[in-house]
């Protein structure tokens, strides 16, 4: 059977690709130690747990689903979003919970690119916005992001090329892979930006909570729920990555387009997953304070084991990854993480696969425990 041509257009996964490499390393009994993946290593709260626990006793937990979400977890992704962005959202139409953010791209895609439409990526970026530009049809424009300008795109510059069939635009602060952050200012020139050639807007917004002291909103600032759209997810938050729970806000023309995709794609979220995402949105501040605490020692013994390296990095990045920029003189990026790999037998991500402003970088995930960064210190 012959597959159909949009295979052509995208490559398996990175990560699924080298892990299975890794995976091989280790089966030969190499000591492997992974910091390519932002996967939390950490537990959910025990308030999360013992409600999921209980919620599958509940009438109806077993049965199909809304495919807008339980009322109860729309109400309270709106009560997390004015407690914590000071951005009022009606639970009613302007919220739609996801499978996982990562599930909202393709949907957004589907709902609003034609095929030759136009689409602004971030070089460098998350992967999946390319990749499902390119299974969509539509046509991939990237944008470059450098560290000289903070990581954030020289729109003056932009506004001057050919935007007559750009229609969406990704972006996503705090940065991934960066960690950069967008202040009020920048938020509103991309919101300007994109009124002002007709673009809907996409904030891609998993990173607000870990070492973050101000937690911002796209949909925070005037004019956004006109022109965008923003994505989050409860994976680095809450520590619930293999949940998938996520969800994207907008105003109800918006989110109506994308529900239309998305009750074609699945048959609603299990009960009990919602029931204990309410819970994870109603942690207090002990919550995040917690998780900050260990996140911040990993972070800096992450920094003693990126100086062993030679590298230079942004101390006031914030999410779960050290962006590095290796030393003058070193090998490629990949070839460059390789040789780590097989000689120190750690696991680190090349900043290329999040494309080729990414040359020169590595990437470090802060979902190790604090012996195995020590380990790895030690064995430079």
């Amino acid at each position: 059977m012959i597959t159909a041509n949009r295979l052509h257009t995208v490559q398996e996964y990175y990560f699924s690709r080298k892990l299975r490499e890794v995976r091989g390393l280790i089966k030969e009994g190499k000591p492997i130690i992974n910091m390519g993946i932002g996967s939390p290593d950490l537990a959910p709260s025990p308030a999360v747990m013992e409600t999921l626990k209980n919620a599958i006793m509940d009438a109806g937990a077993h049965q199909y689903q809304s495919y807008q979400g339980l009322p109860e977890l729309r109400s309270a992704i709106a009560g997390f979003y004015k407690q914590k962005f000071n951005v009022g959202v009606n639970p009613d139409h302007e919220i739609l919970p996801l499978m996982g953010s990562k599930e909202g791209i393709m949907h957004i895609g589907l709902a609003f690119l034609n095929e030759g439409d136009e689409v602004l990526l971030p070089n460098p970026g998350y992967p999946t916005y390319s990749s499902v530009t390119r299974l969509i049809g539509a046509v991939p424009k990237t944008y470059d992001l450098y560290a000289e300008n903070g990581w954030f795109p020289d729109l003056e510059a932009l506004s001057k090329t050919d935007l007559s069939k750009v229609k969406l635009m990704w972006v996503s602060y705090p940065h991934m892979p960066t960690g950069a952050v967008a202040d009020r200012k920048q938020l509103q020139s991309l919101v300007d930006f994109a009124l002002e050639h007709n673009i809907l807007l996409v904030n891609d917004n998993p990173y607000s909570f870990v070492l973050s002291t101000n937690p911002t909103s796209i949909l925070s600032v005037p004019g956004a729920k006109d022109c965008a759209l923003e994505l989050n997810s409860l994976s680095k938050t809450f520590n619930m990555a293999g949940w998938r729970v996520g969800m994207v806000l907008g105003n109800k023309e918006h989110i109506n387009a994308v529900l239309k995709v998305k009750s074609n794609m699945d048959s609603g979220m299990f009960y009990g997953i919602q029931k204990g995402a309410i819970a994870a949105l109603q942690s207090g501040q002990d919550w995040f304070n917690a998780l900050d605490e260990v996140y911040t020692k990993r972070r800096e013994l992450m920094f003693e084991l990126v100086d062993k390296l030679g590298c230079t990095y942004d101390r006031n990045a914030v999410g779960m990854f050290v962006w590095s920029k290796l030393p003058e003189g070193a090998a490629p990026s990949e070839a460059f993480i390789d040789e780590v790999l097989y000689d120190k037998h750690i696991f680190i991500a090349p900043g290329t696969i999040f494309g080729s402003n990414g040359e020169g970088y590595i990437r470090f995930s802060l979902c190790v425990k604090e012996d195995k960064i020590k380990e790895a210190i030690n064995r430079f």
